[in-house]
């Protein structure tokens, strides 16, 4: 006698082919997916279409000991929605054990940062262009201003390449940027930043004449957004990676920015800080940077930690 799980399963694979269409390859999967679900619970001595949501979370959490990625959950998981679903509109069961199941969580990908030693080399080469003789002046002080900045204010692209031109006129070390929703904040400028800014604002100058600071914008391009497309900023950027000895493929004006924030809190920032300094509306966007704390936490307790020194010693 056919068990009676595999006569609802060939159901719901006949249903899915005849009323929804599906093709030879998604019931293929369903049928592997279920049938995969359904030794397992065998083993436990449960029947699939019996099956409570405790024990499918018991077998997703045994896919997840096996190694399976959360992707990978989610297609079986899925699955089993489909079928549950089905057998729940048959009158075959009276509830859905997938209706209170969470979806597996994808890890969330850690941002690609530089070392301090590979921005360094990147600044100092775009310092040491600036200053050389010969050439276009005004491109190569503005690509030198364009790294100050966004590693001293860890600023997203569209806001440093759309900074307005009034900046030059401006006195101190801090610059208001409007960010997302045209939401302002106040970011610090380093020495090295207002520097740029001074020998930039010369070029500049001799360049158009009269008052750059007029302008429209700081970094003024003849493009249809009047400033200097930010595209055109990650090619020249790629392109003094490569000339810093740095793989450009590594380099964008993203992971500047994430350089920027994985410094800060390597050096003993609060993430609320760099939360504001990024501009992120939400703390959970800049808790992607957890791991550079945690690191810097464990390293503290390893190297400061009374027990750590001891256990240490006895090695």
């Amino acid at each position: 006698m056919r068990d009676l799980s595999a006569l609802q399963v060939e159901s719901f694979l006949e249903m899915m082919s005849a009323e929804r269409g599906a093709a030879t390859n998604t019931l293929q999967s369903y049928e592997r997916d279920l049938e995969d679900a359904k030794s397992f619970l065998n083993a436990g001595g449960v029947r699939l279409t019996e099956a409570a949501p405790d024990d499918l979370r018991a077998y997703l959490g045994h896919l997840a000991k096996q190694g399976f990625a959360a992707s990978s959950q989610a297609r079986r998981l899925s699955a089993l929605r489909q079928f549950f679903k089905f057998l729940y509109s048959e009158g075959l069961r009276g509830d859905d054990p997938t209706a209170i199941l969470d979806a597996p969580k994808k890890a969330r990908s850690l941002p690609k940062t530089l070392s301090v030693d590979d921005v360094t080399r990147l600044i100092t080469r775009a310092e040491t262009e600036a200053g050389e003789p010969g050439g276009n002046l005004l491109l190569k002080r503005r690509m030198h201003l364009l790294v100050e900045l966004l590693y001293a204010t860890g600023m997203r692209v569209s806001e440093l390449v759309s900074l307005p031109g009034s900046v030059l006129a401006q006195t101190g070390r801090f610059l208001v940027v409007k960010g997302k929703g045209n939401k302002e904040r106040l970011v610090p400028l380093s020495r090295a930043a207002v520097t740029a800014m001074e020998a930039y604002g010369e070029a500049l100058a001799a360049e158009i004449g009269d008052d750059p600071a007029a302008g429209d914008f700081l970094f003024p391009a003849q493009s249809k957004e009047r400033h200097l497309p930010r595209q055109v900023f990650a090619r020249d950027l790629k392109a003094l990676a490569g000339r810093a000895g740095i793989r450009a493929a590594t380099l964008s004006p993203h992971v500047l920015r994430h350089a920027f924030a994985s410094h800060l809190l390597q050096n003993g920032a609060d993430l609320r800080a760099v939360q504001e300094l990024l501009g992120h509306q939400d703390i959970s966007t800049t808790q992607i940077y957890t791991h550079v704390l945690e690191e810097r936490l464990h390293e503290l307790v390893q190297n400061h930690h009374p027990l750590a020194k001891q256990a240490k010693k006895t090695d």
